[in-house]
């Protein structure tokens, strides 16, 4: 797990986050999920990473949705953190490492809907390999997707050191008490 990351201080994460809200008329209804994420951000915020968060809204089927922004969660997310949080909407293939964080007091990036992209549902190799080259490390922290056979879950592990997030971790954990450590009568 990420915990047991010796030197984070840094370094750029790559932050698979569960941020599929329900929306309406670009309003969260329920930010329960977002609540969740916060202990691994603010984890994260503390090693002094700077952290790329990779997320989706619904089912765009790979095409641009306004109404399925993550523009509202990343509003939602800032008032409950107190940081700023850029928004990237801009094509993200032709996007390069170097062009994140080009404002050295950014700590955190959200990568626009990654389920605009079609890529993504189809697990494509190439995708998940430029995804991978965007940061140094890939922690895993949406549990509710990670049955999903999506790029940025997970191809995107054959191409860079991966690990488990705080909230993953406490749910196989959940998972493991009522499976393989069950006592029996």
């Amino acid at each position: 797990n990420i915990r047991n990351h010796e030197n984070l201080l840094g370094k750029t994460v790559l932050l698979r986050l569960d941020l599929n809200v329900p929306l309406k008329d670009n309003h969260i209804v329920d930010d329960t999920r977002i609540n969740k994420i916060l202990p691994i951000i603010n984890f994260l915020i503390k090693k002094k990473v700077r952290i790329v968060i990779l997320s989706h809204v619904g089912r765009p089927g790979g095409k641009e949705i306004k109404g399925l922004s993550l523009k509202p969660i990343c509003e939602n997310l800032e008032k409950k953190l107190y940081k700023k949080i850029q928004l990237i909407s801009k094509n993200l293939k032709n996007l390069k490492k170097e062009d994140l964080f080009s404002d050295k007091t950014d700590e955190i990036i959200a990568l626009e809907n990654i389920r605009f992209y079609e890529e993504e549902e189809t697990n494509d190799y190439e995708f998940s390999k430029h995804l991978a080259s965007l940061g140094d490390l890939y922690v895993n922290d949406a549990f509710s997707c990670s049955h999903r056979k999506h790029a940025s879950v997970c191809k995107i592990t054959e191409f860079i050191p991966s690990f488990a997030g705080l909230q993953l971790e406490s749910e196989i954990s959940a998972l493991q008490k009522i499976t393989s450590d069950i006592k029996k009568p």
